[in-house]
């Protein structure tokens, strides 16, 4: 066995609980002096069953108990518990039933302590050999103090010897043989205390045995009625304990289940009140929860108007995608048109290298016109360019400020709505809040509920004190009750015994005895006077019986200071004359009145001695069973009499006690209506407490909407303010931009001259042509034609980026010194895409090849130069003023 804790509770310095863990190894305790080390190790001697208070320096056992302080109260009882490890169980067989000990000593004031172990009681001599065993114990040399070094070192051979046996372990044995040897000089002192027993009984056998002669007959009659006495209370013992173990273990269930109803019914108070508060926190947090909610749903409905926003934006996108679409099917179209004319130039190919010997007369002449109509044509196309790059830049930024405007105009007109919408909602809450008196009412409904349950309540703990009053004051009285019903059932118990050991009315001839009444107190000296005589019977038809005496005048009186005991017995006049002749005296004059007994006569006492006229005489000591049997049938009637009585008491007692029921359930009812009436205003309580919470509830999601509202508001005001400022900012953009209609007419003035010029340039190449050398001409015109060929297969292949038409235009035309070759023949021009070709007059027109007029060369496309820029592209509309303002 192994210490591993040590708990002190009331025990000297220690007012509170405190638990000493003994862990593996030494566990030491440091500290100043009078801190209360030396306390653990009495603490410890202690509870191994020291019992000398001097050894733990006090004055008494009741010292060892905290005593009290300047601000601690004493206690009255202290307690030290000493846990054991009994994993390799060694402890004595009687307690070895657990691997943990708990070795238990508690003390209270004036009462003594008590030991135990495990929770159950024993005896400290079995702490003590359970210590022994384990070599060590309140009075071991394993338990050193202060000073007993010294001393074992001085020790005397005998103190050593115990040490030593400690230590071996048999310590235990020693103690136990200890305690068999006080057992022995027990039994021996016993057995000489038998014999001096022996010896005063042998003194008094010879007076036992005279008393035996005379009790022969007694012990004959009434043995067995002692047995079937014994027997009878026996079964009647046996079946009032089994009735009282009933009744207590019925009162034990009662008790348990009355305890477990009242345990039920505090927790579930407990868990209604948990849940009570519980509750409030939950309300709060739906409030909020109910607020943040409803700005969710503003915010999915913001987000859903912006999703809007953006799905219209997209199918715009989408409808720009379809115009790039039929762009670049318009380009597929030109690249159809260019391959055929791929086609015409291998026709032209082979009718140049027909002609390719014509004349070439005029060629310088030519040239230099030619030269000068294609500067002039130029010159006007780049000017005419630029007058349509700044009218397509012009169109572009208006239509961009229109977009912008209209855009901006229409989100102006959205939130405007919506501003009017939210300040109306606003308007609408705030008139709801302000006449709202819902919350006011359940605020004053929740403080009448409140009233009437504190009134219910107070009713309730008027009525239980009231119940447990009457119940106190019922179970003070049931007590006497049972003490009553005890005092009655033991009187008649006694009653029926009697009655059946005097076999009244049982016998064929009932002693005279029966018909006797006996003042108390003369029972002894009527059965001495006349012993065996009384059980004869009155009836003459009995074997013996008494009959009518004689009247006896001539009869003898009895002597001086005797007194007939007739004036004390009555009931039947067959034995007065007997009785007159029997002489009532005292003790101290019978011997001396015998000789004056005439023949008869006789004189009793009333302790039963006796003296006949013929000599014979009784000692008191001697009592017959006449005698028993008269006072036994005086106790019966007094027991009848006082069955009456108490029997009258307890039926007294018993209408008390079921009044006191009555009242006790009346208290009860009541109980239950106040608590009833308390239960319904605690309901009324939480109904109202619902209904306020409602409220509030309601109250915060409008608050919490008016917040959204102005929340939405200011956010809308924002936007407004943004769109007004967008709107300005495209005004002022469509003012910058200024009117297109001088620049229109410009324009056309301009595409007029370049017609005139392009004309008399187109004049000035024909007649190069026509002077240019024929095989000159032809030969240069075949190379450039394979070269043209070359080219505008690559042009035709070529990607075209953004949907925009690429241009691929003819080597720049350089004069020869001869006229050998003819001059180029002018460029046509194509028109513009669908969007503008309404929009701008075409000068020119496309003029089919002739044989004197060679065709245009392969990817000779050019756009037109009064045409305005294409559609900006998809992604420049998205970075449009009018797009971000979208």
């Amino acid at each position: 066995m192994k210490f591993s804790r040590l708990k002190l509770h009331g025990f000297k310095s220690f007012s509170d609980e405190t638990t000493l863990v003994m862990e593996p190894g030494l566990t030491g305790i440091v500290g100043p002096n009078g801190c209360g080390k030396s306390n653990l190790v009495e603490a410890m001697r202690w509870v191994m069953g020291e019992n000398s208070y001097k050894a733990m320096r006090a004055s008494g056992m009741d010292d060892v108990i905290f005593s009290g302080s300047g601000n601690r109260p004493g206690r009255n009882s202290a307690e030290v518990t000493l846990v054991l490890d009994n994993a390799d169980r060694t402890a004595p067989a009687a307690l070895n039933t657990a691997d943990i000990l708990e070795v238990t000593r508690r003390i209270e004031r004036e009462a003594g302590s008590v030991y135990r172990v495990n929770g159950k009681e024993v005896r400290a001599r079995d702490v003590q050999l359970l210590f022994a065993d384990a070599s060590t114990g309140a009075h071991s040399p394993a338990m050193v103090r202060q000073g007993q070094i010294g001393e074992l070192i001085a020790a005397k051979p005998t103190a050593r010897r115990a040490l030593l046996e400690e230590a071996a372990g048999i310590s235990g044995l020693h103690s136990r043989r200890h305690e068999a040897e006080l057992r022995l000089r027990a039994a021996e002192s016993n057995l000489e205390r038998v014999d001096d027993i022996i010896g005063q009984i042998g003194s008094q056998l010879e007076t036992l045995k005279r008393q035996a002669r005379l009790a022969i007959r007694y012990r004959g009659l009434s043995g067995d009625i002692r047995r079937a006495e014994a027997t009878l209370f026996h079964i009647r013992w046996v079946a009032t304990r089994a009735a009282e173990k009933e009744g207590e273990a019925a009162q034990a269930v009662l008790i348990r289940k009355l305890a477990d109803a009242t345990h039920a019914e505090r927790m579930a108070q407990k868990n209604v009140e948990e849940a009570e508060a519980a509750l409030a926190p939950l309300r709060e947090r739906e409030a909020v929860t109910s607020a943040i909610l409803q700005r969710y749903k503003i915010l999915f409905e913001q987000l859903s108007e912006e999703s809007r926003r953006l799905q219209q934006r997209r199918t715009e996108l989408e409808e720009r995608l379809r115009q790039i679409s039929q762009d670049g099917s318009r380009e597929r179209e030109l690249v159809s048109e260019s391959e055929a004319s791929l086609a015409a130039y291998a026709e032209e190919q082979e009718r140049i290298e027909a002609e390719e010997e014509e004349a070439i007369e005029g060629l310088e002449a030519a040239r230099r016109q030619a030269d000068e109509a294609r500067a002039a044509a130029a010159s006007a196309e780049t000017e005419s360019r630029l007058l349509s790059d700044r009218l397509a830049q012009m169109r572009v930024r208006r239509g961009q400020a229109q977009r912008a405007v209209a855009d901006a105009d229409l989100r102006l007109e959205r939130l405007t709505r919506e501003i009017a919408g939210v300040e109306t909602d606003m308007a609408k809450i705030a008139e709801t809040i302000a006449g709202d008196e819902t919350l006011m009412r359940h605020q004053d409904a929740l403080e009448a509920a409140h009233e009437e349950a504190e009134i219910a309540e107070s009713a309730a703990l008027t009525a239980e004190e009231e119940a447990a009053a009457a119940q106190q004051k019922l179970d003070e009285m049931r007590p006497r009750l049972a003490e009553l019903d005890a005092l009655v059932t033991g009187l008649e118990a006694e009653a029926s015994t009697l009655g059946k050991m005097l076999n009244v009315g049982s016998s064929l001839w009932p002693a005279i005895v029966d018909e006797l009444k006996v003042e108390p107190g003369y029972e002894t000296a009527l059965g001495a006077a006349l012993g065996d005589d009384l059980d004869a019977s009155s009836d003459a038809g009995a074997p013996l019986h008494w009959s009518i005496a004689i009247e006896g005048y001539d009869d003898p009186p009895l002597p001086q200071g005797a007194e007939p005991l007739s004036r004390y017995v009555t009931g039947t006049p067959l034995l007065k004359r007997r009785l007159d002749q029997i002489g009532l005296i005292s003790d101290i004059v019978g011997p001396g009145l015998m000789p004056a007994l005439w023949p008869g006569q006789r004189l009793v006492t009333v302790e039963g001695a006796m003296w006949r006229w013929d000599g014979f005489v009784a000692a008191a000591d001697a009592p017959t069973a006449a005698a028993l049997r008269l006072s036994q049938r005086n106790r019966l009637a007094e027991l009848d009499e006082e069955v009456l009585r108490a029997k009258a008491e307890r039926n007294a007692f018993r209408r008390d006690i079921d009044t006191q029921t009555s009242a006790l359930d009346l208290a009860r009812q009541a109980e239950r209506a106040r608590r009833e009436d308390w239960r319904k205003a605690r309901h009324a309580i939480s109904l109202a407490q619902t209904e306020l919470d409602r409220a509030l509830r309601a109250q915060g999601e409008l608050a919490s909407r008016r917040s959204a509202l102005e929340e939405a508001h200011i956010r809308l005001q924002a936007n407004l303010s943004e769109a007004e400022a967008v709107r300005e900012e495209a005004a002022i953009i469509l003012e910058e931009a200024g009117e297109e209609d001088d620049l229109v007419n410009r324009l056309e003035e301009e595409h007029e001259r370049l017609a005139a010029l392009r004309e008399r340039a187109d004049q000035a190449r024909l007649k190069l042509g026509s002077f240019e050398s024929t095989a000159r001409m032809r030969a240069s015109r075949l190379d450039q034609l394979a070269r043209d060929r070359a080219s505008g297969n690559a042009g035709s292949t070529a990607p075209r980026p953004n949907s925009q038409r690429s241009t691929s235009a003819l080597p720049p035309y350089k004069p020869s010194s001869t006229n050998s070759t003819p001059p180029p023949k002018a460029l046509p021009i194509v028109a513009p895409s669908s969007k503008t070709r309404s929009k701008t007059p075409r000068s020119t027109t496309r003029k089919p090849a002739t044989a004197s007029t060679p065709p245009r060369p392969p990817g000779a496309i050019t756009k037109d130069p009064c045409a305005p820029p294409p559609n900006p592209s998809p992604k420049s509309a998205s970075t449009s003023p009018a797009s971000k303002s979208a």
